[in-house]
């Protein structure tokens, strides 16, 4: 008797299990997190402004290591160095240990500032992705929206990356218009102004 309640107990849960699944099947989406990171507005405008960062103090870097280097050249050339009196020889040898210096201390602030601008990159489009999703989740009546990420398996038809993407660019244009027009209207304020204190200095 007891091993007939057990079974039917298992059976019951099971079938409570499987009802929950098929009914919850409409109600759950996934996100791919990297795919929102690299193809939508939002996340490529990001990653040019993080390349322009690395760029200019890569230059910069690069520009101080090629200094160094013409230092190092010439204080190893020894009729060049024939040719210097020993003051000239010492303001050589403290400009290469200052450029040595410089290099190690850009390339410390580099890696700090990328850090510091990818972490709150990673904070900035998980905050955009989070309404975008919020936002296709009352269009379609989902209950939960997951990163695909912390998935093992997800059906394909539970995928709304794509339309998560569209309503983050739609929301990066909009971002973007309002923008200019406080930037635009923030310069015409300016215009009379200027125009006025122009008009004063001559009188």
């Amino acid at each position: 008797m007891k091993l007939k309640n057990i079974i039917l107990a298992i059976a019951i849960f099971f079938a409570t299990t499987t009802s929950f699944a098929m009914s919850s099947k409409n109600v759950m989406g996934v996100v791919n997190f990297m795919s929102c990171l690299t193809d939508s507005k939002y996340g490529k405008n990001e990653q040019d402004q993080l390349e322009n960062i690395k760029k200019q103090w890569t230059q910069l870097i690069e520009q101080t290591d090629k200094d160094l280097k013409d230092i190092n050249s010439k204080l190893e050339d020894e009729d060049y160095i024939g040719g210097l009196s020993p003051q000239a020889i010492e303001e050589l040898s403290l400009k290469q240990k200052t450029l040595s210096e410089d290099i190690m201390k850009y390339q410390n602030q580099l890696y700090q500032i990328l850090n510091q601008a990818n972490y709150f990159f990673m904070q900035k489009m998980s905050n955009n992705i989070s309404v975008a999703s919020e936002k296709i989740a009352e269009k379609k009546n989902l209950d939960i929206v997951l990163n695909k990420e912390a998935c093992f398996y997800t059906n394909s038809k539970l995928d709304i990356t794509s339309l998560v993407i569209k309503e983050m660019d739609i929301n990066f244009d909009k971002e973007t218009a309002q923008n200019e027009k406080e930037k635009s209207e923030k310069v015409a304020s300016n215009i009379p102004e200027n125009i006025d204190n122009e008009t004063k200095s001559k009188k």
